[in-house]
């Protein structure tokens, strides 16, 4: 079919910070893209997210990072799983080893505004009806009756997925059980109050928190019991209502910089992918925000998703290529999913997760414990499967120091790399997907490393015949 007969190559239904991601990421492979967003103006809530390690080396990757770095407050990588307060390992295998709090609305006007710079269009106050698939590519149907076509869309419209529920894929698991209450504010009591309090509460209700910010900002989690009225925002008034119940105070608490609600559901989407249509993002998952896991996730995705979306566009995909990004993402959700079910389970009160909670506690204590809850939740230890090799194959890799500077800063567009530290390979070929660093000085214990656009390790040697196999099973047939 003739290309001026699409709209776009892609469009994508919904705007957050996977549909922007997703958006940059496909222009960097100069895919034309449609933004669908619903909301005709940016969520006015200022509600403070945590980008995990491995999004800020995203960022890094993607030149974005000094850009958040301005809007937000890195913070000790520590205390995250199931808000046991035990500090970052230390040597933890990343140079961004922090957290950075940032106002979500921040992140999403920071990633919509790359996406745009980058040639994406967004259009605000549209919302995808209706969809209908044949060979060539989707007919969408927006709320308004207009009629748009593209090669392939892709449903990054949040947990109520209207794309999700058009392609007729089963969204299994746990419904909400319990609703909790979330907010910054500043809180007028004195410090040694709060923490006596806290002293007191310890072990024995854990659905409750204050924990403190800086700047006499602190983060309050009381469960939501008694507030009734699901479909109104919470108050202040709420949070002090609830405090007073629980902890006989309300702390003095004002000047609430975002308030939330929400519930411990927990679902997966049984398949990202049906014919021309995908899902990322909360489309393909949502559970409670314990762990600080949920944007996180779905950043991940667009990231593992754009390069081998428009490597199909363009023609130049191995066969199944696409079909690697379910393979890869599906089972990463799943364990977050289950990392998210055990720490809902430590904040209950009942006496048996209430003794596990105290046993986890003490076992944090050893190194190998602490390390290897951080790297779940900050997603540094992902390995895809990618067959048998060195514990690195299949592994982002660390940004490390390069004659250029540093390595993240060599993948700003999107391409492949091979670091070639023998300096007598090539990727001849298919430079126009590849980029070639000949560097013996690299700090990498190994020959050679090629990577995806997603920075993760998809070759390891020295020998030019297997580079070429693998060349060619990730990034296709070459050139010439």
């Amino acid at each position: 079919m003739d290309s001026s007969q699409f709209t776009a190559d892609v469009i994508i239904a919904g705007c957050g910070p996977t549909g922007a991601m997703l958006a940059a990421e496909l222009r960097l492979h100069d895919v034309r893209v449609l933004v669908l967003e619903r909301e005709t103006e940016p969520a006015s809530f200022v509600r403070v997210v945590g980008l995990h390690i491995r999004s800020i080396e995203l960022m890094a990757m993607r030149g974005l990072l000094d850009r958040m770095l301005e809007h937000g407050r890195q913070r000790p990588a520590g205390g995250f799983f199931a808000a046991i307060a035990k500090p970052a390992p230390e040597g933890l295998d990343s140079a961004h080893a922090y957290l950075l709090g940032i106002p979500q609305p921040v992140i999403v006007r920071l990633l919509e505004e790359h996406a745009i710079q980058l040639g994406a269009q967004v259009r605000r106050g549209r919302a995808v009806a209706d969809l209908a698939q044949d060979d060539e590519g989707v007919t969408v149907e927006l709320t308004d009756g207009e009629r748009l076509r593209s090669r392939y869309l892709v449903g990054c419209d949040g947990g109520r997925s209207t794309v999700r529920r058009l392609l007729g894929v089963g969204f299994p698991g746990e419904p909400a059980r319990t609703e909790t209450l979330m907010g910054e504010m500043g809180v007028g009591a004195p410090q040694v109050e709060i923490s006596a309090k806290m002293a007191e509460f310890h072990g024995t209700n854990t659905s409750f928190t204050l924990r403190p910010f800086g700047e006499g900002v602190y983060q309050a989690v009381v469960p939501a019991a008694g507030v009734s009225d699901r479909a109104e925002p919470p108050t202040l008034e709420d949070f002090r209502r609830q405090l007073r119940a629980i902890a006989g105070t309300d702390f003095g608490v004002h000047s609430p910089r975002w308030l939330s609600r929400f519930g411990d559901a927990t679902r997966q989407a049984e398949r990202y992918r049906v014919g021309r249509a995908l899902l990322a993002g909360d489309a393909a998952h949502i559970h409670p925000p314990i762990g600080g896991q949920g944007l996180n996730l779905g950043v991940q995705d667009a990231v593992n998703l754009g390069w081998k979306l428009a490597a199909q566009i363009h023609g130049w995909a191995p066969e199944a290529l696409l079909d690697t990004y379910e393979a890869e993402r599906h089972p990463v959700a799943a364990d977050v999913l289950d990392s998210v079910r055990a720490q809902m389970e430590l904040l209950s009160t009942e006496p048996g997760p209430r003794a596990v909670r105290r046993l986890l506690t003490e076992l944090m204590d050893l190194d190998e414990v602490n390390r290897y809850l951080i790297e779940k939740v900050t997603a540094i230890d992902i390995r895809y499967d990618f067959g048998a090799g060195p514990d690195l194959l299949g592994r982002r890799l660390r940004d490390v120091e390069v004659r250029q500077g540093r390595l993240y800063g060599l993948l700003q567009r999107g391409r492949g790399l091979l670091l070639d530290r023998t300096e007598r390979l090539t990727v001849d070929g298919w430079s126009d997907r590849i980029d070639y660093v000949a560097d013996s000085t690299a700090a990498l214990a190994a020959p050679c490393v090629l990577l995806r656009p997603d920075g993760h390790v998809a070759w390891i040697g020295d020998d030019q015949q297997d580079l070429d196999d693998h060349l060619s099973r990730w990034f296709g047939k070459p050139a010439n």
